[in-house]
């Protein structure tokens, strides 16, 4: 059995002829003979009905779906061999570093590496974790320290430090006041908002969504809305909530009872070699230009590589 051999019997059962498949393929008509032949006595079934008109067997018929998942197999190994020699980068991200780590990097090096295919996945610390590890990803924006003991020899090249306001619509910080206590913004806020942004939430986190009397677990994008419609108060990553805090729909909230709130974030590789990847750590500076602008900057490794 070759591949030819499979071409052929593929065409022929969508032309219902041999001649037509023939012409199709560019062959005469006794090599489409002689390979649908080839293939029966290799696989010891009848696949065709010969006649005035063609048409399956029962065997044909059930063998024509494996023919048909060998050829696409082979096709996307082909697209595969191809991406390879244009260069493959593939990114895993915390779903909330998309876009203020990822996009704008993407657009630029997309522009200076047009050829090269470049992926984007995105999910939650643990979901990264495990696509870094398992090598689907070649670079990762993910929380640090790196708690999963999974994932024991990730190398960090940036570690920033971005600050997590807590916050609410402003008709619910005009309810709270001025410097309220915890106790005051537990006691004015409709609902208190638990969006998970640590690996391990921080005990002032945790402590007050035990404490209040409504809360609700949620990810990002509805706990916003949340926000915004001045349903809950709640701890978000500055990145997240910036533009509304900036135009005025929220406000926020420093409780003078609590120290301030931060997540660590990194831009991570499985180890340093893997940066000898074509177009890696073209990548991996890009996503580093955007993300300085998420915080502090406790670590940065990237001016020590040469450029690739």
């Amino acid at each position: 059995m070759d591949i030819d051999q499979l071409r052929t019997f593929d065409r022929v059962a969508r032309d219902g002829s041999f001649t037509r498949a023939a012409a199709r393929l560019n062959v005469t008509q006794a090599t489409v003979s002689m390979r649908i032949q080839a293939l029966e006595n290799a696989i010891g079934a009848q696949l065709f009905v010969r006649g005035r008109q063609i048409r399956l067997t029962d065997q044909g018929l059930s063998f024509l779906p494996y023919c048909r998942r060998m050829l696409g197999v082979l096709q996307e190994a082909r697209e595969t061999l191809k991406r390879a020699e244009r260069g493959r980068v593939a990114v895993g991200s915390l779903a909330t570093l998309i876009m203020p780590t990822i996009n704008r990097a993407l657009v630029r090096f997309q522009k200076q590496n047009p050829e090269m295919d470049v992926i984007i996945r995105e999910g939650r610390h643990t979901q990264i974790s495990a696509m870094l590890h398992e090598r689907e990803v070649d670079l990762a924006v993910m929380c640090w320290p790196n708690l999963d003991p999974l994932l024991t020899q990730a190398e960090p090249l940036l570690i920033i430090r971005e600050d997590a306001p807590l916050v609410a619509a402003p008709d619910v910080a005009a309810a709270i006041g001025s410097k309220p206590s915890i106790s005051r913004v537990l006691e004015a806020s409709p609902r208190f908002l638990t969006l998970n942004w640590w690996q391990i939430a921080p005990p002032a986190a945790a402590s007050m969504a035990l404490a209040a009397s409504s809360r609700v677990e949620l990810p990002t994008a509805p706990g916003r809305s949340l926000a915004l419609s001045g349903q809950g108060t709640g701890f978000f990553v500055r990145s997240s909530v910036e533009d509304a805090l900036a135009d005025g729909r929220l406000v926020e909230i420093v409780p003078h009872d609590l120290d301030p709130l931060f997540r660590d974030v990194a831009l991570v590789v499985q180890n340093r070699q893997a940066l000898e990847q074509p177009g890696l750590l073209s990548f991996a500076r890009e996503v580093a230009s955007d993300a300085r602008n998420l915080g502090r900057v406790l670590r940065d490794d990237l001016a020590n590589f040469a450029s690739d």
